[in-house]
């Protein structure tokens, strides 16, 4: 009877131990940063046909652009929709390498610290 608890006890631990693990790796794996602007609406006569986004600048329903900041945005009828455009690193040697943003490409380079004309491999990127 003993063996018996004990291994019900080792498959509920495993069981746990699995459901921990896929728990983390979703929860990495949604990391993009997204904001959402309510409608402010743009209109033509009496007409809503778009919303101004936080600079003021009006978008018209179902179009999409890429921010200065590196965003994509979307203007939906309920409001402006924007999420990051790049990848993230996150699973690389950070005592040789340093991660990078350049805005111009909108993109992490990772390199290393003594030399950044060496890349460095990345094994995991989120976002």
């Amino acid at each position: 009877m003993r063996s018996h608890c004990g291994n019900l006890i080792g498959l509920i631990l495993k069981t746990f131990l699995a459901c921990l693990l896929i728990l983390s790796v979703s929860v990495t794996a949604a990391n993009a940063s997204c904001y959402f602007m309510p409608l402010k609406p743009v209109k033509r006569g009496d007409e809503i046909i778009g919303s101004y986004d936080m600079k003021g600048e009006p978008h018209e329903f179902g179009s999409h652009w890429k921010t200065e900041d590196c965003f994509e945005c979307s203007c939906l009828e309920s409001g402006i929709s924007c999420c990051t455009s790049y990848g993230i690193p996150v699973n690389f040697d950070e005592e040789k390498c340093v991660s990078i943003f350049d805005n111009t490409a909108c993109a992490y380079e990772v390199v290393e610290k003594a030399d950044h004309s060496k890349k460095c491999e990345v094994h995991e990127w989120v976002g």
